[in-house]
């Protein structure tokens, strides 16, 4: 990349960043949080290959130089396993829909709290359909943050990194290389927090429960193991795996045992002291989406409090890990989020009800709501069962027509976005209290290590890890 092109990039913010041989030079942090940051976030998403290269240099360089940085959340998960932190549920934010002023939204509301803990995340099946591979989404996430004058580590997630049970029995190798050459993507763009899915092979018709957990805690161990190759140096990066998929059987604590315990020895035998997993992904009683009635509403979930309770206890004790994760929690009723700081779950994800904001926001012109739902009656058949009615198709299937629409989507009226905007923050707002994640900014600060790191030095281990997933290893 030419010194000229990073120097383009940067020109929206005039004299206040200097880019030289040597790096960039923030002269005034003032521009930041000024439309000029708009301009570079949108280079880095719809410019050309070699003004998006430069403008996500850009955007990265000046983060290390204000302290707007990725980083892992590990440290402070494991601090909650020793009983150093706890009385709160990190909310991890799928940010999939106009994507910057989501994330602007977050940050808005993350600062009128004082919230650190905070994971933005995207699974390996949203970056297919909302066409956000991890160097845009890491670039837009730092923009936003930019823009917002949030000066707190990122903690930016590689959600679901699932291997498909279907392509696994396959073609097994080549189907945990294509998850590896993934991960490999992320960290080398700065997702220095993953989750692991090897969920999706458990095996409940096996007669023990080991049996049952062995190809999951076999593969995920080998991943593990694959990610502490990848990791800059100085960064340790927060990985989580999963006993119970999502929609399924409830997991219970016996499960989370037989998992930890297979998945440690086989850790002990991929290298020497190497780092294990920080949090355990389970089933208590959700399903990505929520289940969608035949008018469209969503049906109310069952949740197990007190399973989740007590495999989080048993994930901290003897394991020390910061606790069990619940996914599918997004359209959980309101009520219902004060639960998981009370029971000490570590981490909730969340993702569908973001997305029904936008869609079903009354400032979203109606011919784009009605475009995005003709284009999936023409290219989103195999989500719709026989029995669908359109409202129950359209909610389960629009996420498909996210980045087909995406240009359209981020080019609304400045007055639609804001509308918008405005609505996701109240509810980002509201899970900030909710979930007891406010005042988790001076935790951050206490228990996680942030380590500077240049845009070059992300990209050394990747090369060499990419090559490896090639051949399968």
């Amino acid at each position: 990349m030419a010194l000229a092109d990073r120097q383009r990039a940067a020109a929206p913010y005039g004299g206040a960043v200097v880019v030289s041989e040597g790096g960039v030079s923030v002269k005034d942090p003032g521009p930041l949080a000024s439309p000029a940051t708009d301009q570079v976030v949108w280079q880095a998403v719809f410019g050309t290959p070699a003004e998006q290269e430069a403008a996500r240099w850009v955007l990265w360089e000046v983060g290390q130089a204000v302290g707007v940085q990725a980083a892992s959340i590990h440290d402070l998960y494991v601090a909650r396993g020793r009983g150093e932190c706890g009385g709160f549920t990190v909310p991890a934010i799928n940010v999939r829909m106009i994507a910057y002023d989501t994330a602007r939204a977050i940050f808005r509301a993350a600062n009128r709290g004082n919230a650190g803990a905070i994971l933005l995340e995207i699974a390996r099946s949203e970056i297919a359909y909302t066409e956000q591979r991890p160097a845009e989404y890491v670039a837009v996430m730092i923009g936003a943050a930019l823009r917002e004058g949030y000066r707190l580590p990122l903690f930016i997630q590689g959600d679901h990194c699932q291997v498909n049970a279907k392509k696994y029995q396959g073609d097994p190798e080549g189907e945990v290389g294509e998850v590896k050459k993934l991960i490999a993507e992320e960290v080398g763009a700065g997702f220095f927090n993953i989750d692991v899915d090897t969920s999706t092979l458990v095996d409940l018709s096996k007669p023990t429960l080991d049996e049952q957990q062995r190809d999951n805690y076999l593969r995920a161990a080998e991943i593990t193991a694959y990610i502490r190759g990848l990791e800059p140096r100085g960064v340790t990066v927060s990985v989580g795996a999963e006993i119970g998929e999502v929609g399924h059987k409830n997991s219970t604590v016996e499960e989370l045992h037989a998992f930890m315990d297979g998945f440690n020895r086989t850790l002990a035998t991929l290298g020497r002291n190497l780092v294990g997993i920080s949090k355990i992904s389970v089933q208590t009683g959700t399903s990505h989406g929520g289940v969608v009635l035949p008018d469209g509403t969503i049906a109310d979930v069952k949740l197990d409090l007190k399973a989740l309770e007590d495999l989080s206890r048993a994930a901290r004790k003897p394991y020390g890990m910061g606790g069990a994760v619940q996914h599918g929690a997004s359209t959980l009723p309101s009520d219902a989020f004060g639960n998981f700081p009370r029971i000490e779950t570590a981490e909730i994800h969340l993702a569908t009800n973001f997305q029904s904001v936008v869609f079903d926001h009354p400032a979203l012109p109606s011919d784009l709501r009605q475009r995005a739902y003709a284009w999936l009656d023409q290219n989103a058949q195999s989500e719709k069962k026989p029995s669908d009615t359109p409202e129950q198709f359209y909610y389960k299937a629009r996420k498909r027509a996210i980045g087909p629409f995406k240009k359209e989507f981020w080019s609304l009226p400045e007055s639609v976005r804001s509308a918008i905007a405005a609505d996701l923050e109240k509810t980002f707002a509201f899970l900030f209290s909710q979930l007891k994640v406010n005042g988790t900014a001076d935790l951050v600060k206490k228990h996680v290590r942030v380590v500077p790191l240049r845009h070059a030095d992300l990209a050394k281990p990747v090369t060499r890890a990419v090559d490896d997933a090639d051949a399968g290893e």
